[in-house]
Protein backbone atom coordinates (compact mmCIF):
# COMPACT_ATOMS: atom_id res chain seq x y z
CA UNK A 1 0.00 0.00 0.00
CA UNK A 2 1.29 3.42 -0.97
CA UNK A 3 1.92 6.01 1.72
CA UNK A 4 -0.97 8.18 0.45
CA UNK A 5 -3.37 5.24 0.60
CA UNK A 6 -2.16 4.43 4.09
CA UNK A 7 -2.67 8.02 5.24
CA UNK A 8 -6.17 8.12 3.79
CA UNK A 9 -7.05 4.80 5.42
CA UNK A 10 -5.93 6.16 8.79
CA UNK A 11 -8.03 9.32 8.38
CA UNK A 12 -11.10 7.33 7.34
CA UNK A 13 -10.54 4.86 10.16
CA UNK A 14 -10.45 7.64 12.75
CA UNK A 15 -13.72 9.05 11.44
CA UNK A 16 -15.39 5.65 11.29
CA UNK A 17 -14.17 4.56 14.74
CA UNK A 18 -15.20 7.82 16.37
CA UNK A 19 -18.60 7.62 14.66
CA UNK A 20 -19.23 4.07 15.92
CA UNK A 21 -18.18 4.91 19.48
CA UNK A 22 -20.42 7.97 19.68
CA UNK A 23 -23.31 6.21 17.98
CA UNK A 24 -23.25 3.55 20.71
CA UNK A 25 -22.99 6.14 23.49
CA UNK A 26 -25.77 8.29 22.08
CA UNK A 27 -28.08 5.33 21.48
CA UNK A 28 -27.65 3.74 24.90
CA UNK A 29 -26.95 6.73 27.13
CA UNK A 30 -29.70 8.39 29.20
CA UNK A 31 -30.74 11.76 27.85
CA UNK A 32 -33.56 14.29 27.83
CA UNK A 33 -33.36 14.21 24.00
CA UNK A 34 -33.54 10.43 23.58
CA UNK A 35 -35.34 10.32 20.22
CA UNK A 36 -33.17 13.02 18.67
CA UNK A 37 -29.98 11.41 19.97
CA UNK A 38 -30.98 8.04 18.53
CA UNK A 39 -31.48 9.63 15.13
CA UNK A 40 -28.02 11.15 15.50
CA UNK A 41 -26.61 7.76 16.52
CA UNK A 42 -28.16 6.20 13.41
CA UNK A 43 -26.66 8.90 11.18
CA UNK A 44 -23.21 8.28 12.69
CA UNK A 45 -23.60 4.53 12.22
CA UNK A 46 -24.40 4.81 8.50
CA UNK A 47 -21.65 7.37 7.93
CA UNK A 48 -19.17 5.09 9.70
CA UNK A 49 -20.41 2.11 7.72
CA UNK A 50 -19.76 3.96 4.44
CA UNK A 51 -16.27 4.94 5.57
CA UNK A 52 -15.59 1.34 6.62
CA UNK A 53 -16.57 0.12 3.14
CA UNK A 54 -14.16 2.61 1.56
CA UNK A 55 -11.35 1.46 3.88
CA UNK A 56 -11.89 -2.12 2.73
CA UNK A 57 -11.72 -1.00 -0.89
CA UNK A 58 -8.37 0.67 -0.21
CA UNK A 59 -7.14 -2.79 0.71
CA UNK A 60 -8.65 -4.34 -2.41
CA UNK A 61 -11.66 -5.86 -0.64
CA UNK A 62 -15.37 -5.54 -1.40
CA UNK A 63 -15.25 -5.26 -5.17
CA UNK A 64 -16.26 -8.61 -6.63
CA UNK A 65 -15.49 -10.95 -3.74
CA UNK A 66 -17.90 -12.32 -1.12
CA UNK A 67 -17.90 -8.96 0.68
CA UNK A 68 -19.32 -7.37 -2.46
CA UNK A 69 -22.60 -9.20 -1.87
CA UNK A 70 -22.76 -8.38 1.85
CA UNK A 71 -21.77 -4.70 1.91
CA UNK A 72 -24.88 -3.14 0.42
CA UNK A 73 -25.52 0.53 -0.23
CA UNK A 74 -27.45 2.65 2.28
CA UNK A 75 -26.43 6.09 1.01
CA UNK A 76 -29.93 7.34 0.29
CA UNK A 77 -30.88 7.39 3.96
CA UNK A 78 -28.50 10.17 5.08
CA UNK A 79 -30.70 13.13 4.15
CA UNK A 80 -33.85 11.78 5.78
CA UNK A 81 -32.04 10.98 9.02
CA UNK A 82 -30.53 14.47 9.18
CA UNK A 83 -33.95 16.08 8.76
CA UNK A 84 -35.63 13.78 11.29
CA UNK A 85 -32.85 14.47 13.79
CA UNK A 86 -33.49 18.20 13.55
CA UNK A 87 -37.25 17.67 13.66
CA UNK A 88 -36.95 15.57 16.83
CA UNK A 89 -34.60 18.15 18.33
CA UNK A 90 -36.89 21.16 17.89
CA UNK A 91 -40.31 19.51 18.36
CA UNK A 92 -41.54 19.30 21.97
CA UNK A 93 -42.40 15.75 23.07
CA UNK A 94 -41.60 14.39 19.61
CA UNK A 95 -42.18 10.65 19.24
CA UNK A 96 -41.13 8.87 16.07
CA UNK A 97 -43.98 7.02 14.37
CA UNK A 98 -43.08 5.17 11.19
CA UNK A 99 -46.61 5.40 9.80
CA UNK A 100 -46.23 9.20 9.79
CA UNK A 101 -42.63 9.37 8.53
CA UNK A 102 -42.48 6.34 6.21
CA UNK A 103 -42.23 8.40 3.03
CA UNK A 104 -38.75 9.58 4.05
CA UNK A 105 -37.48 6.00 3.85
CA UNK A 106 -38.75 5.19 0.37
CA UNK A 107 -35.41 6.12 -1.32
CA UNK A 108 -33.30 3.81 0.86
CA UNK A 109 -35.84 1.02 0.31
CA UNK A 110 -35.46 1.47 -3.44
CA UNK A 111 -31.68 1.60 -3.09
CA UNK A 112 -31.61 -1.61 -1.04
CA UNK A 113 -33.75 -3.53 -3.56
CA UNK A 114 -31.85 -2.17 -6.56
CA UNK A 115 -28.45 -2.86 -5.00
CA UNK A 116 -29.42 -6.46 -4.23
CA UNK A 117 -30.80 -6.96 -7.72
CA UNK A 118 -27.74 -5.53 -9.44
CA UNK A 119 -25.28 -7.55 -7.38
CA UNK A 120 -27.11 -10.81 -8.08
CA UNK A 121 -26.40 -10.30 -11.79
CA UNK A 122 -22.85 -11.47 -11.17
CA UNK A 123 -24.20 -14.98 -10.63
CA UNK A 124 -25.60 -15.01 -14.19
CA UNK A 125 -23.01 -13.05 -16.11
CA UNK A 126 -20.61 -15.13 -18.22
CA UNK A 127 -18.89 -12.19 -19.89
CA UNK A 128 -21.56 -11.61 -22.52
CA UNK A 129 -24.49 -9.23 -22.60
CA UNK A 130 -26.79 -12.04 -23.66
CA UNK A 131 -26.29 -13.84 -20.34
CA UNK A 132 -28.27 -11.10 -18.57
CA UNK A 133 -31.89 -10.04 -18.96
CA UNK A 134 -32.66 -6.60 -20.36
CA UNK A 135 -33.45 -5.31 -16.90
CA UNK A 136 -30.42 -7.00 -15.38
CA UNK A 137 -28.07 -5.56 -17.98
CA UNK A 138 -29.34 -1.99 -17.90
CA UNK A 139 -29.82 -2.05 -14.16
CA UNK A 140 -26.15 -3.01 -13.81
CA UNK A 141 -24.99 -0.39 -16.30
CA UNK A 142 -26.98 2.42 -14.68
CA UNK A 143 -25.83 1.41 -11.21
CA UNK A 144 -22.17 0.70 -11.91
CA UNK A 145 -21.27 2.81 -14.94
CA UNK A 146 -23.28 5.94 -14.30
CA UNK A 147 -23.03 8.23 -11.25
CA UNK A 148 -26.53 7.25 -10.17
CA UNK A 149 -25.64 6.56 -6.54
CA UNK A 150 -23.73 9.82 -6.07
CA UNK A 151 -26.31 11.97 -7.86
CA UNK A 152 -29.28 10.65 -5.89
CA UNK A 153 -27.34 10.66 -2.60
CA UNK A 154 -26.21 14.27 -2.94
CA UNK A 155 -29.59 15.41 -4.27
CA UNK A 156 -31.34 13.91 -1.24
CA UNK A 157 -28.83 15.44 1.17
CA UNK A 158 -29.25 18.86 -0.46
CA UNK A 159 -33.04 18.58 -0.34
CA UNK A 160 -33.20 17.47 3.29
CA UNK A 161 -30.55 19.86 4.58
CA UNK A 162 -32.47 22.74 3.00
CA UNK A 163 -35.62 21.48 4.78
CA UNK A 164 -33.69 21.17 8.04
CA UNK A 165 -32.29 24.70 7.76
CA UNK A 166 -35.78 26.00 7.04
CA UNK A 167 -37.19 24.15 10.04
CA UNK A 168 -34.55 25.64 12.35
CA UNK A 169 -35.14 29.10 10.90
CA UNK A 170 -38.92 28.79 11.28
CA UNK A 171 -38.74 27.61 14.87
CA UNK A 172 -36.19 30.26 15.79
CA UNK A 173 -38.07 33.13 14.14
CA UNK A 174 -41.64 32.21 15.07
CA UNK A 175 -41.26 31.34 18.75
CA UNK A 176 -39.57 32.61 21.86
CA UNK A 177 -38.89 29.09 23.00
CA UNK A 178 -35.40 28.50 21.72
CA UNK A 179 -32.56 28.50 24.18
CA UNK A 180 -30.07 31.11 22.83
CA UNK A 181 -27.38 29.62 20.56
CA UNK A 182 -28.57 26.05 21.19
CA UNK A 183 -29.21 25.40 17.50
CA UNK A 184 -26.32 27.30 15.96
CA UNK A 185 -23.96 24.33 15.91
CA UNK A 186 -26.34 22.01 14.06
CA UNK A 187 -27.51 24.78 11.71
CA UNK A 188 -23.87 25.49 10.85
CA UNK A 189 -23.03 21.80 10.41
CA UNK A 190 -26.07 21.16 8.21
CA UNK A 191 -25.10 24.12 6.05
CA UNK A 192 -21.60 22.67 5.65
CA UNK A 193 -23.11 19.29 4.71
CA UNK A 194 -25.33 20.97 2.12
CA UNK A 195 -22.45 22.73 0.38
CA UNK A 196 -20.28 19.65 0.68
CA UNK A 197 -22.99 17.66 -1.12
CA UNK A 198 -23.26 20.34 -3.80
CA UNK A 199 -19.48 20.21 -4.29
CA UNK A 200 -19.53 16.41 -4.60
CA UNK A 201 -22.37 16.61 -7.13
CA UNK A 202 -20.47 19.15 -9.24
CA UNK A 203 -17.26 17.08 -9.13
CA UNK A 204 -19.01 13.82 -10.01
CA UNK A 205 -21.00 15.35 -12.88
CA UNK A 206 -17.90 17.10 -14.27
CA UNK A 207 -16.03 13.81 -14.06
CA UNK A 208 -18.85 11.97 -15.80
CA UNK A 209 -19.42 14.54 -18.55
CA UNK A 210 -15.84 15.53 -19.36
CA UNK A 211 -13.52 12.78 -18.09
CA UNK A 212 -15.50 9.67 -19.01
CA UNK A 213 -16.27 8.99 -15.35
CA UNK A 214 -12.70 8.13 -14.45
CA UNK A 215 -13.30 9.01 -10.79
CA UNK A 216 -9.66 8.84 -9.89
CA UNK A 217 -8.22 9.19 -6.39
CA UNK A 218 -7.70 12.90 -7.02
CA UNK A 219 -11.48 13.29 -6.69
CA UNK A 220 -12.32 10.27 -4.56
CA UNK A 221 -9.96 10.90 -1.64
CA UNK A 222 -11.10 14.47 -0.85
CA UNK A 223 -14.74 13.36 -0.90
CA UNK A 224 -14.31 10.61 1.67
CA UNK A 225 -11.85 12.60 3.76
CA UNK A 226 -14.50 15.32 3.89
CA UNK A 227 -17.08 12.73 4.92
CA UNK A 228 -14.76 11.50 7.68
CA UNK A 229 -14.34 15.08 8.91
CA UNK A 230 -18.11 15.64 8.99
CA UNK A 231 -18.59 12.35 10.85
CA UNK A 232 -15.99 13.37 13.42
CA UNK A 233 -17.52 16.84 13.83
CA UNK A 234 -21.08 15.51 14.03
CA UNK A 235 -20.20 12.91 16.65
CA UNK A 236 -18.17 15.26 18.82
CA UNK A 237 -20.62 18.19 18.67
CA UNK A 238 -23.68 15.98 18.98
CA UNK A 239 -22.27 14.27 22.06
CA UNK A 240 -21.35 17.54 23.74
CA UNK A 241 -24.85 18.93 23.06
CA UNK A 242 -26.79 15.72 23.77
CA UNK A 243 -28.48 17.10 26.90
CA UNK A 244 -29.08 20.63 25.68
CA UNK A 245 -32.70 21.69 26.13
CA UNK A 246 -33.70 23.24 22.82
CA UNK A 247 -37.36 23.82 23.64
CA UNK A 248 -38.10 25.15 27.10
CA UNK A 249 -41.13 23.62 28.80
CA UNK A 250 -42.04 26.84 30.62
CA UNK A 251 -41.15 29.20 27.85
CA UNK A 252 -43.37 32.18 28.60
CA UNK A 253 -40.67 34.66 29.50
CA UNK A 254 -42.54 37.81 30.51
CA UNK A 255 -45.91 39.22 31.51
CA UNK A 256 -46.74 40.28 27.96
CA UNK A 257 -46.18 36.76 26.62
CA UNK A 258 -48.09 35.22 29.53
CA UNK A 259 -51.00 37.57 29.00
CA UNK A 260 -51.10 36.85 25.27
CA UNK A 261 -51.12 33.10 25.86
CA UNK A 262 -53.86 33.41 28.49
CA UNK A 263 -56.00 35.54 26.14
CA UNK A 264 -55.67 32.97 23.35
CA UNK A 265 -56.50 30.15 25.78
CA UNK A 266 -59.65 31.93 26.95
CA UNK A 267 -60.75 32.67 23.37
CA UNK A 268 -60.04 29.10 22.32
CA UNK A 269 -62.05 27.60 25.18
CA UNK A 270 -64.98 29.92 24.45
CA UNK A 271 -64.96 29.04 20.74
CA UNK A 272 -64.80 25.33 21.46
CA UNK A 273 -67.72 25.51 23.90
CA UNK A 274 -70.03 27.87 22.00
CA UNK A 275 -69.29 26.91 18.38
CA UNK A 276 -68.31 23.27 18.97
CA UNK A 277 -65.55 23.52 16.37
CA UNK A 278 -64.36 20.05 17.31
CA UNK A 279 -67.37 18.57 15.50
CA UNK A 280 -65.72 19.45 12.20
CA UNK A 281 -64.07 16.14 11.15
CA UNK A 282 -61.63 18.01 8.91
CA UNK A 283 -60.57 20.55 11.55
CA UNK A 284 -56.84 21.32 11.32
CA UNK A 285 -54.41 23.47 13.27
CA UNK A 286 -54.39 26.12 10.54
CA UNK A 287 -58.17 26.08 10.23
CA UNK A 288 -58.64 26.53 13.98
CA UNK A 289 -56.02 29.29 14.09
CA UNK A 290 -57.81 31.11 11.27
CA UNK A 291 -61.11 30.94 13.15
CA UNK A 292 -59.37 32.54 16.14
CA UNK A 293 -57.68 35.17 13.97
CA UNK A 294 -54.18 34.19 15.07
CA UNK A 295 -51.08 32.58 13.57
CA UNK A 296 -50.87 28.77 13.77
CA UNK A 297 -47.58 28.89 15.68
CA UNK A 298 -49.26 31.00 18.39
CA UNK A 299 -52.00 28.41 18.70
CA UNK A 300 -49.37 25.66 19.02
CA UNK A 301 -47.62 27.73 21.67
CA UNK A 302 -50.87 28.09 23.62
CA UNK A 303 -51.71 24.38 23.39
CA UNK A 304 -48.21 23.29 24.37
CA UNK A 305 -47.64 25.64 27.26
CA UNK A 306 -51.07 26.57 28.62
CA UNK A 307 -52.97 23.32 28.12
CA UNK A 308 -49.82 21.15 28.07
CA UNK A 309 -51.12 19.13 25.14
CA UNK A 310 -50.97 18.78 21.37
CA UNK A 311 -53.58 19.85 18.85
CA UNK A 312 -54.99 16.38 18.09
CA UNK A 313 -55.18 15.39 21.76
CA UNK A 314 -56.86 18.69 22.66
CA UNK A 315 -59.54 18.35 19.97
CA UNK A 316 -60.08 14.65 20.59
CA UNK A 317 -60.58 15.34 24.29
CA UNK A 318 -63.57 17.51 23.43
CA UNK A 319 -64.87 14.89 21.00
CA UNK A 320 -64.70 12.15 23.64
CA UNK A 321 -66.55 14.34 26.13
CA UNK A 322 -69.17 15.06 23.48
CA UNK A 323 -69.48 11.35 22.75
CA UNK A 324 -70.04 10.62 26.44
CA UNK A 325 -72.84 13.19 26.48
CA UNK A 326 -74.44 11.60 23.43
CA UNK A 327 -74.22 8.16 25.00
CA UNK A 328 -75.86 9.43 28.18
CA UNK A 329 -78.84 10.76 26.21
CA UNK A 330 -81.63 8.11 26.07
CA UNK A 331 -82.64 9.37 22.64
CA UNK A 332 -79.43 7.90 21.23
CA UNK A 333 -79.78 4.40 22.64
CA UNK A 334 -80.50 2.89 19.22
CA UNK A 335 -77.43 4.44 17.55
CA UNK A 336 -74.14 2.58 17.29
CA UNK A 337 -71.06 3.78 19.14
CA UNK A 338 -69.26 4.51 15.87
CA UNK A 339 -72.13 6.59 14.43
CA UNK A 340 -72.15 8.71 17.57
CA UNK A 341 -68.37 9.03 17.38
CA UNK A 342 -68.74 10.43 13.87
CA UNK A 343 -71.36 12.88 15.13
CA UNK A 344 -68.90 14.00 17.82
CA UNK A 345 -66.34 14.86 15.13
CA UNK A 346 -64.19 11.79 14.55
CA UNK A 347 -63.59 11.08 10.86
CA UNK A 348 -62.65 7.39 10.95
CA UNK A 349 -62.95 4.30 13.13
CA UNK A 350 -59.17 4.00 13.38
CA UNK A 351 -58.64 7.58 14.57
CA UNK A 352 -61.49 7.17 17.06
CA UNK A 353 -60.04 3.96 18.51
CA UNK A 354 -56.54 5.46 18.80
CA UNK A 355 -57.79 8.63 20.48
CA UNK A 356 -59.91 6.81 23.07
CA UNK A 357 -57.12 4.38 23.91
CA UNK A 358 -54.56 7.18 24.20
CA UNK A 359 -56.64 9.65 26.21
CA UNK A 360 -58.60 7.27 28.46
CA UNK A 361 -56.42 4.17 28.55
CA UNK A 362 -59.49 2.04 27.82
CA UNK A 363 -61.17 0.53 24.78
CA UNK A 364 -63.96 2.46 23.05
CA UNK A 365 -66.54 -0.05 24.32
CA UNK A 366 -65.74 1.01 27.89
CA UNK A 367 -67.36 4.37 27.15
CA UNK A 368 -70.76 2.70 27.14
CA UNK A 369 -70.46 1.43 30.69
Amino acid sequence: MKSLDLLVSVILSLGALQGIIYSIILWRGPSINTTANRFLATILFFFSYRLFVEILKLYGLGYYDWLYHILLEYNWIYGALIFLYVKALVTPNYKFQFKEEWQHFIPVGIEFIWSNFVKTQNFFWDGTRESLSWLGYWGYVIWMHYPTQFVVTTALIIYYTVKANQLISTVTNETNYIVPDSLKWIDRLITVMKYFAISVLVIVMADFLFLDYAFTKIYEYPIFIGMAGITYWLGLAGFSEKNTVVIKSNAVFNEKDRGQINDIAALLSEKMETEQLYKNPNLSLNCLADSLGIKSYMLSKCLNHHFNTKFNDYINGYRIDELKSLLADPKNKDYTLLSLAFEAGFNSKASFNRAVKKLTGESPKALKS
